[in-house]
C-alpha cells in the first residue's frame, strides 16, 4: 500500500500520480447530500451465525425494519421517534448501568462531563433527533442514520461535512454488554459524548477532510488512523491515560484491558504504518495516545493539509 503521505521523492510521485488518476474516476462529495448512506457491509438481513441475534426471527425482522428507515431519511429531515421495546430498554439500563462503574476512572475528563450534561437514564432510550440537536448546539456536528455498517469511504467522507452516520437499532437482548456490529448503545454511549467537544470534533473532521481526496488505498490507512482514535483513542491526564474512543468507553470488558497494562500504549503517528485492526479476536494489543485533545486537532490538521492541498487536481 502506498504511504497515505509520503513526504518526498518516488513516495509523492506515486501517491500524486495515484489521486490524478482517480480524479477522472471518482466526483469528489461537495455536501452531504452526494454521499450514499446506502452502501452497508457486514451483516445483512440474515445476520451471521456468531451473531447473537441470528435464531431470533423477531429480532432480524425488528433490526432490519429499523434499519430500513434510515434508507429514506434525506439529511436535514427530522429523525424518526422510535418507540423502543421493554427488553430494548432493560438491554439499555443494563449496559448503561454496568458501564456507568468505569467511567469515573477510565474514562476521559471530556467524556465525564458531557455525560453529566446528557444525563442518560436507565429507563429512556435517547432518540437519535434528540442526540442531533444537542451536538448541533455544542460542536456543529449532525447525526444521519444509517442501516448498518456504512462503506469506509462513505463514512469517512460523512465527517468532512460534520456529520455522523449512526445505527438506530440495538443489540440483541442476550447479550447487553456485547454486539458485533455498531448499534444503538456503542453510538449514544461511545460516540455523542465525547462529539459534543469541539475540539474533538474538529479532529474528527480533519479525518473526514483527508478522506475526500485520498486514493482508495489510503482510505484504508484513513479507517486505521479512525479506529485508533475515535474509537480506541487514549488522552493524557497528568500521569494517567484515560479512555475517549468509543469503542473503548462503550465497552466494560475494554475499559478494564485498557487500565490492565497489557496493552502497549505509544503516541498517534498518523503518517506511520498502523497496526492490524482487531475486530472480533479479543481487546486491542495497542492504543494510541494524544496530549490532549487541542494537539489532537492540529497533529491531525497537519495530516489532512497534504490530501487537501490536492483539492486542484480534482477540478
Amino acid at each position: 500500500m502506498t504511504h497515505p503521505c509520503a513526504g518526498r521523492g518516488r513516495g509523492r510521485v506515486a501517491v500524486r500520480a495515484a489521486a490524478s488518476t482517480e480524479q477522472a474516476q471518482r466526483k469528489i462529495p461537495q455536501s452531504i447530500h452526494d454521499i450514499d448512506n446506502g452502501k452497508i457491509l457486514g451483516f445483512d438481513a440474515d445476520l451471521s451465525e456468531d451473531h447473537p441475534g441470528f435464531r431470533d426471527e423477531d429480532y432480524k425482522q425488528r433490526r432490519m425494519w429499523i434499519a430500513n428507515l434510515a434508507r429514506d431519511i434525506v439529511p436535514g429531515q427530522d429523525i424518526p421517534i422510535l418507540e423502543y421495546r421493554d427488553e430494548e430498554v432493560e438491554t439499555w439500563a443494563k449496559a448503561l448501568e454496568e458501564l456507568q462503574h468505569l467511567f469515573p476512572t477510565h474514562a476521559c475528563k471530556e467524556f465525564l462531563d458531557a455525560i453529566d450534561t446528557l444525563n442518560f437514564q436507565p429507563d429512556v432510550v435517547p432518540q437519535l433527533q434528540d442526540v442531533h440537536e444537542i451536538l448541533q448546539e455544542t460542536s456543529g456536528f449532525a447525526i444521519r442514520p444509517v442501516a448498518g455498517l456504512l462503506h469506509p469511504r462513505d463514512f469517512l467522507n460523512g465527517l468532512a461535512f460534520k456529520t455522523f452516520h449512526s445505527t438506530q437499532y440495538m443489540r440483541h437482548f442476550s447479550q447487553p454488554m456485547y454486539t458485533p456490529e455498531p448499534d444503538l448503545i456503542h453510538e449514544i454511549i461511545g460516540h455523542i459524548p465525547m462529539l459534543t467537544n469541539r475540539y474533538y470534533a474538529d479532529m474528527v473532521q480533519q479525518i473526514g477532510l483527508a478522506s475526500l481526496y485520498a486514493t482508495d488505498a489510503e482510505i484504508w490507512h484513513l479507517t486505521k488512523v479512525y479506529w485508533y482514535t475515535v474509537e480506541f483513542g487514549l488522552v493524557r491526564e497528568g500521569e494517567e491515560v484515560k479512555a475517549f474512543g468509543a469503542g473503548v468507553l462503550s465497552s466494560y470488558g475494554e475499559l478494564d484491558h485498557m487500565k490492565s497494562g497489557k496493552a502497549e500504549i505509544a503516541p498517534l503517528d498518523p503518517w506511520a504504518k498502523q497496526p492490524k485492526m482487531s475486530y472480533k479476536d479479543g481487546f486491542q494489543n495497542k492504543y494510541f495516545v494524544l496530549e490532549s485533545f487541542e494537539e489532537g486537532a492540529e497533529l491531525l490538521r497537519k495530516y489532512s493539509k497534504e490530501f487537501i492541498d490536492r483539492e486542484n487536481e480534482f477540478n
